[in-house]
């Protein structure tokens, strides 16, 4: 397993910088989908299901955090390549810290890659990294009323997978209410209440990420 650290890179060029690495993974035929939430709301839980889920597809995996490695050992045991991104305290993944974990992994041979960025719904929402989409968690535990408070990531967000659904019976959680406010904020956005622990909602989410890869390519 490789580990790198990186630290931000604090430019007016960061969206050339996204741009540029879009085009080059764009051109492997590569996509990199940009997963973000918070902390906990089980991002690697998730990946893993998608990884199992999916072995027709070649995926790897970039896991930024401040520190550790739990997150990547995981990844690597299913099978799939990872790379542990060590952000040096920084709060989110830029695009020039993002093309050096793409080059560590390398992605001449990837289908998907999975940025899992920095656990929290402010910081990595402001910061385009070069992905082709993105995708962003809400846990049933962390409340419907999110989207009141972190509006730009849901906003900024091509779809939001709701997870822990199975939690439903024990938190109070309005689903309807929920869906309600991320569309006022993003019409657009393709939702997907799912399990990654029991596999319910996970063929319509794998599905999502199916067509992204092939809209990707054509």
């Amino acid at each position: 397993m490789k580990l790198i650290k990186l630290n931000a890179t604090v430019t007016a060029s960061n969206d050339r910088d996204a741009e540029e690495l879009r085009k080059k993974l764009k051109e492997k035929g590569t996509l990199l989908i940009n997963l973000m939430s918070s902390a906990g709301s089980g991002k690697t839980t998730l990946l893993s299901r998608v990884i199992r889920d999916l072995p027709e597809l070649k995926i790897g995996v970039m896991e930024a955090d401040i520190e550790s490695e739990v997150d990547a050992q995981r990844i690597e045991a299913l099978g799939a390549k990872a790379v542990q991104v060590h952000t040096s305290g920084m709060c989110h993944m830029d695009a020039g810290m993002t093309a050096a974990a793409v080059e560590a992994i390398g992605a001449e041979d990837m289908d998907l890659l999975f940025l899992e960025n920095v656990g929290n719904l402010i910081c990595p929402a402001e910061y385009d990294t070069g992905a082709g989409k993105k995708l962003m968690i809400l846990s049933v535990p962390e409340g419907d009323d999110k989207p009141l408070k972190y509006p730009l990531m849901f906003a900024e967000s091509d779809a939001l997978a709701v997870t822990k659904i199975d939690a439903l019976p024990y938190f109070d959680f309005d689903m309807d209410k929920c869906i309600e406010r991320v569309k006022k904020l993003n019409p657009a956005i393709e939702i997907f209440p799912v399990s990654a622990k029991t596999g319910e909602g996970m063929e319509a989410l794998e599905g999502w990420i199916k067509d992204a890869l092939n809209e990707w390519r054509n």
